[in-house]
């Protein structure tokens, strides 16, 4: 199993190189981190209004917020989300529990095409990857369905450090761009966003840390 994992990974990173398909795939990391948010607004009495997915992974939640502590917590959930994600991803990997990542990722699908993603290429992603994955689920052998979802799991572990790697950077370099960085810098005012670029980086290679650790000696 440790070889399967570690080809994964890498194949996971080669995979999001790639120019359309591997944006393609990488939005489901995207489509996790709005979920995150949108669970969270929800969580805290706001409302989620729509999800937008993009073909080139980016992606915006429109949520309406009861309190500054319910737009905090939004803010601060979609690159934990992703992180928190690829570490239940593994953990479920490593104890055999692969029914269970499979529901996780249609009860995902299902609820973002039901009530929140409402743009055209938010659509046309969630049911084209939605068909393909039930497909495979239906004809697929075990083996194969469970390299599929390690590549997955690992696709979202390398997505979930490299998006917040990328916001950090942003941070930097335009804060005023950095989105949920900037948001909590607006929100905060005497927190700037490199500090909470940094900090959602930091988390992300946390999580990824225990991911592995689930999986591999480290």
């Amino acid at each position: 199993m440790k070889l399967q994992i570690i080809i994964a990974l890498i194949l996971a990173l080669l995979l999001t190189q790639l120019p359309v398909a591997g944006k393609y795939f990488a939005v489901l990391n995207t489509m996790i981190h709005e979920t995150g948010h949108s669970l969270t607004a929800l969580m805290t009495g706001g409302e989620v209004r729509h999800i937008s997915l993009f073909p080139n992974t980016s992606g915006v939640t429109l949520t309406g917020h009861s309190s500054w502590f319910s737009h905090v917590l939004t803010s601060l959930a979609g690159y934990a989300a992703a992180s928190f994600t690829a570490f239940l991803f593994f953990y479920l990997i490593s104890r055999g529990y692969w029914s269970w990542m499979i529901y996780i990722l249609l009860a995902i699908l299902a609820v973002n095409l039901l009530f929140w993603v409402r743009n055209i290429y938010g659509v046309f992603w969630i049911v084209t990857f939605g068909a393909g994955f039930i497909w495979l689920l239906r004809t697929g052998h075990d083996t194969i369905v469970q390299y599929v979802l390690l590549l997955l799991a690992s696709l979202v572990l390398v997505e979930s450090v490299t998006s917040a790697f990328e916001v950090m950077w942003i941070s930097f370099v335009s804060p005023g761009q950095a989105g949920d960085a900037a948001n909590l810098a607006r929100a905060f005012r005497i927190i700037p966003s490199p500090v909470w670029g940094v900090l959602f980086f930091l988390q992300a290679v946390y999580f990824a840390f225990l991911s592995l650790k689930r999986v591999l000696p480290l």
